[in-house]
């Protein structure tokens, strides 16, 4: 039988100031409301340019016929002219997104700082490590079965 040795580990944990990490969701966050409000605002445009139209109708200016004519050509124009790039933002963000998450792993990975993934691949061995040191310790305290001569204990 082999001699097994008991390691103890003391981990102690160092708190160290550190600058502030940008966290990228937030930054996603800002870009997003960003987003919104240029929708907002389109969509603010679209009803002034609807309350001109009907201004101009009550003035006679223009026939009701032709004020609903103008109002859906205008929509459509700017339905037209928004969707390709309130996809194209979409993009955008989920690409800087994606480019800022990369840059802070660089960044942190740089600074020697291990990330959740390393720490739980970390955890996951120190517990099948644990289980495999319980089972050698349950394995030398079982007694030897019948028959067999118990081994001697080396010194």
């Amino acid at each position: 039988m082999t001699n097994v040795e008991e390691i103890e580990v003391n981990v102690r944990q160092v708190d160290e100031p550190s600058a502030p990490i940008p966290n990228p969701t937030q930054m996603v966050e800002v870009i997003r409301k960003l987003v919104l409000a240029g929708v907002g605002a389109l969509a603010l445009s679209r009803d002034e340019a609807e309350e001109f139209i009907n201004r101009l109708v009550e003035r006679g200016e223009i026939a009701q016929k032709d004020a609903q004519h103008l109002i859906d050509e205008t929509v459509e124009r700017l339905r037209k002219t928004t969707q390709p790039q309130t996809s194209q933002i979409q993009d955008n963000v989920s690409t800087i997104s994606n480019q800022i998450e990369s840059n802070l792993e660089h960044f942190l990975n740089r600074l020697n700082i291990p990330s959740k993934r390393d720490i739980d691949e970390l955890s996951a061995k120190i517990a099948h490590l644990a289980g495999r040191v319980d089972e050698l310790r349950r394995a030398q305290d079982t007694p030897p079965a019948k028959g067999k001569a118990a081994p001697k204990a080396e010194e």
